[in-house]
């Protein structure tokens, strides 16, 4: 039985738009444990997150190259609803720089957002491409976290931008004020990625997409040492219900203060959360 607070690191709520975007029909394949409607209420989205006794949910937009998917300014129309539930994870159009610097401003600023997150894959660009070098420059300057998807792609896309080392390693090295978050684990380079997180003070893991009994054991081991500081709890709701991650937890044979850095304190201190 858990016992304490838990902050989802990576949860999306899905619009009609993103629940039926065709790259997503190997998610649907794979995700036997959860029947992926054509629309979600809120309210159910609400309500996994509190059978599974999750505190507070970082709910990401989603910008694609052919436009937003679950827009910046939906998120925050579901953050402000539900405040102490749920915080906002910004996106931009990553081939739009400086509009890219402008929006992000406007989501820390003005909608109270905590983070950016793109996903490599979708852009099929690495993060050491210079798209991106403008968005973690905002980043520092906002004190934000900037947020990411390593490892293999379940949509059947490219997986090489997902890989850590060189391109994450590269970005880290330019940008040491940088706070990155990788999530997704980096499989099946996750030994990469906890290189990267042992390696760099500001380099952090989340275990978004993957259930506990598919953690890779060396990711166990790093959790349960040196690297209990360094991974954070993540579902990738509706993907995954965090219900059915969280009842593996106990599996994982970590002590009490790596269970709840893990579950809890890593994120709030990443995110600069006040729950």
């Amino acid at each position: 039985m858990l016992d304490g607070p838990i902050i989802d690191a990576w949860v999306q709520h899905p619009t009609p738009a993103f629940l039926q975007h065709s790259m997503f029909e190997s998610l649907r394949r794979w995700s036997k444990d959860v029947e992926w409607p054509t629309e979600l209420p809120l309210e159910f989205t609400l309500q996994a997150f509190e059978t599974a006794k999750v505190t507070k949910s970082l709910v990401s937009a989603w910008h694609a190259p052919s436009g937003p998917l679950i827009s910046n300014d939906q998120v925050a129309s579901w953050v402000r609803a539900h405040p102490e539930r749920l915080g906002g994870v910004a996106s931009v159009d990553l081939k739009k720089p400086m509009d890219a610097v402008r929006e992000l401003r406007r989501a820390v600023r003005e909608l109270g957002f905590c983070a950016l997150r793109i996903l490599p894959w979708l852009w099929n660009l690495p993060p050491n491409d210079r798209h991106y070098y403008p968005l973690y420059a905002e980043c520092v300057e906002l004190g934000i976290p900037f947020c990411l998807q390593v490892g293999h792609t379940g949509p059947l896309c490219p997986s090489e931008p997902g890989r850590p080392i060189p391109y994450l390693d590269e970005v880290a090295l330019d940008f040491p004020e940088l706070v990155i978050v990788g999530g997704h684990i980096g499989y099946p380079w996750t030994d990469e990625m906890i290189a990267l997180a042992t390696k760099y003070p500001s380099v952090y893991i989340d275990t978004s997409a993957y259930k506990p009994s598919r953690y890779p054991p060396s990711l166990v081991q790093f959790l349960k040492g040196h690297g209990r500081r360094k991974v954070l709890f993540g579902s990738n709701y509706p993907m995954i219900l965090p219900g059915a991650c969280l009842e593996q937890v106990g599996s994982l044979g970590l002590d009490r203060e790596a269970e709840r850095l893990f579950l809890h304190d890593n994120a709030k201190r990443v995110f600069k959360l006040d729950c």
